[in-house]
C-alpha cells in the first residue's frame, strides 16, 4: 500500500472516529472507517484496519470488536454517569454565566459519543436561575489559586449592586489587599476566604464580585489562622459572615435530627435526652446569620452558653421592634 502524506495521521483519525461515532449500540464498520480515512486523504485496506485496531488495543484503548458490525470504544476517560454529574453541576452553578455553562458542556460532550452527547443536553434545567454576568470568573479563580500556590498576597476591587442594577466599586474604587487562603463553595456561590490587612481579620469575598485581581509581591500573612479545612470552616459559618467562634448547645426534638446533622455534620456531639428530645454541641461562628438560622428552623433552642442565648433573645427583640 502506497503511503500518502497523511498516513501518519491514520491511527489518530481512527481513534477520533471511534470516540465520536461509536458506542455499544452504534459500532463503526470497517467500511465506514475506510471511507472516513479516504475523506482525510488517507489510503487504507481492510487488512490494515485490523492491524490498526490491534495497535490501538495494545496502546491501552478499549476497542471492542462486534464481528461484521465493526468496532466501538468501550471504557472511556469518563463514564456517561460521571459526565451527567459534571453537566448537572455546570448547569446549576449560579457563578457560571449561561454562555460559559454552554461552552463547558460542549467541551464535556467530547468525552462521549455523539449519541450519548444528546443525553447530556437533557439533564438539569434550573428554573429562574440568576446566573452571574461575570464572564471572567474562571480566570479569577485561576489567579487566586496561583497566588495561593506562590504564597503571595493579592489586591482587587470589590463590587456591589447599585440602584440602577449595575455593579459599582465599593469604597470608591479603593483596592483591597488580602492574603488568600481558601476558596469555598457555599450557598451556590464561590467565596474567597482571606486575611484582610486593613480590617485586621478573616474576611469572605464573593469571587464573582471581585474585579481586576492582581498578584502582589508581598508574602501572605497570618497563615496560622487558616489551619482549618474549607469543609470544617463551612460547618461553622453562616451566610459567609465571620464571628467569634463558640461551642453552642442546641436542644431539639427527633424530627429535626436530620436538619441539624445535615447542617453541622455527623461528627457533632449528640446526646439523647429521652422522649424524642436531643441535644447537640456544635462549633459555630456567632453572627446575625446564625441567629437567623435558629429562628428559621422552628423547634431549635439555644440552651448554652447563657450569654449566646441572651444575644439571641436580644436579636429577636431587635427584629420585633422593626414592626412596632
Amino acid at each position: 500500500m502506497a503511503k500518502g502524506a497523511n498516513q501518519k495521521k491514520k491511527l489518530f483519525c481512527i481513534l477520533e472516529l471511534l470516540e465520536r461515532e461509536s458506542d455499544e449500540l452504534h459500532p463503526v464498520s470497517t467500511e465506514r472507517i475506510i471511507a472516513s480515512l479516504a475523506a482525510n486523504d488517507i489510503n487504507a485496506e481492510r487488512k490494515s484496519i485490523y492491524d490498526d485496531i490491534q495497535v490501538l488495543q495494545e496502546l491501552g484503548y478499549d476497542v471492542i470488536s462486534c464481528g461484521r458490525k465493526g468496532y466501538y470504544l468501550g471504557a472511556r476517560e469518563f463514564e456517561l454517569a460521571e459526565l451527567k454529574l459534571l453537566v448537572d453541576a455546570v448547569q446549576s452553578s449560579k457563578f457560571l454565566s449561561e454562555k460559559k455553562s454552554h461552552e463547558l458542556i460542549k467541551k464535556l460532550e467530547r468525552f462521549c459519543s455523539r449519541y450519548a452527547a444528546g443525553k447530556l443536553q437533557r439533564q438539569v434545567h434550573v428554573i429562574d436561575r440568576v446566573k452571574t454576568m461575570n464572564e471572567s470568573i474562571l480566570y479569577l479563580v485561576d489567579t487566586i489559586h496561583e497566588a495561593i500556590g506562590e504564597n503571595r498576597m493579592i489586591s482587587f476591587r470589590y463590587m456591589k449592586w447599585d440602584g440602577t442594577k449595575k455593579l459599582v466599586p465599593r469604597r470608591e474604587g479603593k483596592r483591597y489587599l488580602v492574603s488568600p487562603y481558601l476558596l469555598m463553595w457555599e450557598e451556590e456561590n464561590y467565596y474567597l476566604v482571606a486575611y484582610d490587612e486593613e480590617a485586621g481579620g478573616r474576611r469572605y469575598y464573593r469571587v464573582d464580585k471581585m474585579a481586576e485581581i492582581k498578584i502582589e509581591d508581598g508574602a501572605r500573612t497570618h497563615g496560622e489562622e487558616f489551619s482549618e479545612s474549607a469543609a470544617l470552616l463551612s460547618k461553622k459559618t453562616f451566610g459567609m459572615y465571620d464571628g467569634k467562634e463558640e461551642r453552642v448547645r442546641l436542644s431539639f426534638q427527633e424530627p429535626l435530627l436530620g436538619v441539624v446533622l445535615d447542617r453541622f455534620g455527623t461528627d457533632v456531639i449528640l446526646l439523647e435526652k429521652g422522649e424524642e428530645q436531643y441535644e447537640a454541641a456544635v462549633d459555630v461562628q456567632i453572627s446575625q446569620q446564625f441567629f437567623g438560622w435558629v429562628c428559621g428552623v422552628s423547634g431549635v433552642k439555644i440552651i448554652g452558653p447563657e450569654h449566646v442565648a441572651e444575644q439571641y433573645i436580644e436579636h429577636l427583640r431587635t427584629q420585633c421592634k422593626k414592626y412596632e
